[in-house]
């Protein structure tokens, strides 16, 4: 199965991609589904599920839904247009969107949160509905918010139907110990061989042009991040940290004898810029997920900015080495915290980091599989429970941890020749059987954990 670096790496909204990009991409599909049906529709409407219900409102899945409804996608989105939108569907009860006319959608009716059981396929699931002038439904389907942005219909997941492209590619792998053979075998590093796969969908151009701009948005984010203050929306009244924080680094930039340890701090304010600007529903990088989005932008970042040697030129080695382990992880368990948990958003974020830190530090592929693993190990058992449903807490400060060890990881490999206990492959599915066995409440329903043990009102 091919996973491009682009399906790893998508531009999006904040603040979940599970959540939020998910469901307006579902909605995006209705709406081509009901374009392609025989039916005239005269309304729209929309049950959330499961983790899409016990977490939807404070992750904007009901806005998004209804966003998505209306015609908006992630890739091209307008805030003030979105804003203006919503204003103007809550007046008038109704949506536009392109080649289906006018029909009629009630916020605070049409979309229903259905605290029952999940639906069968995963927990992320919400099904859509088209109505005739009558109110009864003429056309009717379920989709699965994967994760990272991720979606399937039910019966893709029933008949299992990858969301990956199926076409042939230079260099097939489907585990890290297969990736190691292919690059033994050819001399070619991990990035070399998802590069020559990345050049069978699309030219050399294209790609270098596609991986400029990730890199531009991630920027971007972070220098977003750190220039504003303020609260962020929610409810919780958390302050963004990351504007304080990089100032007062900045003042300490000229006073001698520096704490080592500081370097943490640079990490970590990198990362928490970026998620909490996620928090504030700006655009991001999913890396893989949103509620991941800062872990590798952080560990690129610090790289850049702070580690002798470092230049833009290899960037793309770093993005392209990152996507390759990122694409492991979600073939062989997932990337999704309402599936698996926090260890499968900013463990598999850390993972992703580590390996592309170590690839452009020098590392053999031996070593780069060593670093995602230490990285990965390391995240096992982490519950997803975000306070109030919102991916602030504790969420922002998580993904500046996730880059310290992204980093440590990366470093330890480096200290070694590649040889080590566990390999990745069996880390990638202890992760996945530890998902298996995570008690649902801590899969990002908010019902279990820091969720209840911290007054969130």
């Amino acid at each position: 199965m091919f996973l491009s670096v682009f399906d790893m790496f998508k531009v999006g909204i904040g603040p979940s991609s599970s959540h939020t990009m998910g469901p307006m991409v579902a909605a995006g599909m209705f709406l081509d589904l009901l374009r392609d049906s025989p039916f005239e529709a005269a309304g729209l409407k929309a049950r959330l599920h499961g983790s899409l219900a016990f977490t939807g409102v404070g992750h904007a899945t009901d806005r998004a839904t209804l966003l998505g409804l209306a015609g908006f996608s992630p890739e091209t989105y307008d805030a003030a247009k979105a804003e203006a939108t919503l204003e103007a569907m809550k007046r008038n009860k109704e949506v536009n969107p392109d080649g289906l006319g006018t029909l009629h959608l009630d916020p605070a009716s049409d979309i229903v949160f259905d605290f029952g059981p999940s639906l069968p396929g995963h927990t992320n699931g919400m099904i859509l509905m088209a109505t005739d002038a009558q109110g009864d439904v003429i056309l009717q389907q379920t989709y699965y918010s994967i994760g990272g942005g991720f979606v399937v219909t039910a019966e893709d997941m029933a008949s299992g139907v990858s969301t990956g492209d199926m076409d042939p590619y230079p260099h097939e792998f489907n585990t890290a110990n297969e990736l190691l053979a292919l690059c033994a075998a050819q001399e070619k590093s991990i990035a070399q061989i998802k590069r020559e796969n990345e050049l069978s969908r699309r030219s050399a151009a294209a790609l270098d042009r596609g991986l400029a701009k990730i890199w531009e948005v991630m920027n971007d984010c972070i220098n977003r991040g750190l220039d504003r203050g303020g609260i962020l929306p929610g409810g919780l009244n958390v302050k963004r940290r990351a504007k304080p924080i990089h100032e007062a680094l900045m003042a300490e930039r000229g006073l001698n004898m520096p704490a080592p340890h500081t370097i943490n701090d640079w990490m970590s304010v990198y990362a928490m810029a970026v998620n909490e600007e996620n928090a504030a529903g700006g655009q991001v990088v999913t890396a893989p997920t949103n509620g991941a989005a800062g872990v590798v932008p952080a560990t690129l970042r610090y790289w850049l900015d702070h580690v002798p040697g470092a230049t833009p030129k290899r960037i793309p080695e770093f993005l392209l080495t990152a996507a390759a382990i990122g694409g492991l992880i979600k073939f062989n368990a997932s990337i999704s915290g309402a599936e698996c948990g926090c260890q499968a958003e900013v463990g598999s974020a850390s993972a992703m980091a580590a390996a592309g830190l170590c690839a452009v530090l020098g590392g053999s592929p031996a070593q780069v599989e060593n670093a995602a693993e230490i990285a990965l190990e390391h995240h096992l058992g982490m519950t997803c429970d975000p306070v109030k449903g919102l991916v602030q807490v504790p969420c922002i400060e998580r993904n500046g941890l996730g880059c310290i060890k992204a980093v440590s990881a990366a470093s330890l490999s480096m200290r070694g020749d590649g040889t080590h206990l566990v390999s990745l492959d069996a880390c990638v599915e202890t992760m996945r059987q530890t998902g298996l066995d995570m008690h649902e409440k801590y899969k990002e329903t908010s019902l279990g954990g820091l969720a209840v043990n911290v007054p969130n009102c």
